[in-house]
């Protein structure tokens, strides 16, 4: 039987990566409880401290197939290169000149919202399509695929 997963981020400022990857994946913040007009509202009638409202945040997939991505804060910063990271499928179908537009594009588009560009890596036929690796604003690496 399959699972649904979720992925977790480790990261100093959850709601400032899960606005992040939303814009970069079109994804949305996780509604706030039923009752709730906001997570700030909801929060506070849990009695959550302002300091530590931002312990967490989850953005979801609109349409629903996609996993919902979870952000704790942790005390301590990125430390290595991840071993685990995430493909995001920014030019499917293309090809060539017309793949490495899309990829660059993209690049530029996540740039504007807080990504840093680490290197691109160009097509070499056959298996090697090319992509370009980014890092999230906490640094944390991601490919153009």
């Amino acid at each position: 039987m399959a699972r649904d997963v979720q992925i977790t981020f480790d990261c100093a400022d959850p709601a400032g990566l899960a606005a992040f990857w939303a814009e970069a994946l079109g994804y949305q913040p996780q509604d706030p409880p039923a009752g709730f007009q906001s997570w700030d509202q909801a929060l506070a009638a849990m009695g959550v401290p302002p300091e530590r409202r931002n312990d967490a945040s989850a953005v979801i997939d609109p349409a629903g197939s996609g996993p919902r991505l979870f952000f704790q804060r942790v005390p301590e910063g990125k430390q290595a290169k991840n071993r685990v990271h995430l493909d995001v499928r920014a030019a499917p179908g293309l090809h060539g000149d017309a793949r490495m537009a899309a990829l660059e594009a993209e690049a530029e588009r996540l740039v504007a919202h807080g990504a840093n560009r680490l290197r691109r890596y160009e097509p070499a036929p056959p298996l090697g399509a090319g992509h370009i690796v980014l890092a999230d604003p906490e640094g944390n690496e991601f490919c153009l695929d």
